[in-house]
């Protein structure tokens, strides 16, 4: 039988997705994603990979699915070679629509894991690398100077910011900086996630400053269990949904599939009191805007 998807998928972007190839377990294939896309009658999808790029892939993909718009970009964890201008200028100059800050590297996800988990909440049985300190993107209460070469080359392109996997203060330092160099895109991630929570005063000062903030269903997943859907619905509503984008996080392997999850995550905001109006702000209008 053929699935009949929610109408509100209609046109739909999801920013922020994962799947394989990867280190990490994923539920699904690019391929497999991508027909749930279509299938779904969305309008494109984010796809976004902690330990390489998928400027590359998004590129492939978009030639066999022309009526989608598949978008990838380049996360600066330490395999990509950091929050340096090279990586980032070959990345920019190959297609990436969006920059993402350091993820898996970053100083404030080691952090967290370290504090919160001692296996590998990845299910990977790879041991990855790098040094324990992790990335930052500011040193002695500023923003680095190579960091400041990238957001002048994210801004020359037009390309979106997301700011990873940051912690808050670090959020609010490089957002200012990358509106001094012309950045005009920017995504702010996670704000509801433990990994790289933002207070919700922080959260509404990002929105005033043209930010679009992820809503993101992972943070209400078994996985971490920081905010309910209703909560969440309770600070979309404090925020305006003009500024803020419903995505999901998902493609690990033990959670159900990432359009699949999109849908639930409607379906449970508008159980929530959300409109369907705002609803397509959060998932067509606002992601369009954000990597047309």
């Amino acid at each position: 039988m053929v699935k009949k998807w929610h109408p509100l998928l209609e046109g739909a972007i999801d920013l922020h997705a994962h799947s394989s190839p990867s280190i990490f377990p994923r539920k699904q294939t690019d391929w497999e994603l991508i027909e749930d896309v279509s299938r779904a009658k969305m309008a494109g999808i984010v796809l976004k990979a902690h330990e390489g790029s998928t400027f590359d892939r998004s590129t492939l993909l978009q030639e066999k699915y022309p009526h989608l718009n598949i978008v990838g970009g380049l996360v600066c964890n330490l395999f990509t070679g950091g929050v340096k201008k090279a990586p980032v200028d070959m990345a920019l100059r190959m297609g990436a629509k969006i920059i993402w800050m350091p993820t898996i590297s970053g100083a404030q996800h080691k952090r967290y894991f370290a504090q919160h988990y001692k296996e590998n909440i990845f299910n990977s049985d790879e041991e990855l690398d790098e040094p324990e300190c992790g990335l930052t993107v500011t040193e002695n209460g500023v923003i680095k100077e190579e960091v400041k070469k990238v957001l002048t080359l994210i801004a020359q392109k037009d390309a979106v910011l997301a700011t990873g996997h940051l912690e808050a203060k670090e959020v609010m330092m490089i957002v200012d900086e990358a509106r001094n160099q012309g950045v005009k895109r920017i995504l702010i991630q996670h704000a509801d996630l433990g990994i790289a929570p933002l207070s919700l005063e922080q959260q509404k000062q990002l929105a005033r400053k043209g930010c679009i903030i992820e809503k993101c269903y992972l943070a209400c997943s078994q996985d971490f269990q920081d905010i309910t859907v209703r909560e969440m619905a309770r600070s979309i509503e404090e925020i305006g949904a003009e500024h803020c984008a419903l995505v999901t996080d998902y493609g690990q392997a033990h959670n159900i599939p990432v359009v699949e999850a999109l849908e639930s995550f409607i379906v449970e905001l508008l159980e929530e009191n959300i409109s369907e109006e705002e609803i397509r702000q959060m998932v067509v209008d606002n992601p369009h805007s954000l990597i047309q």
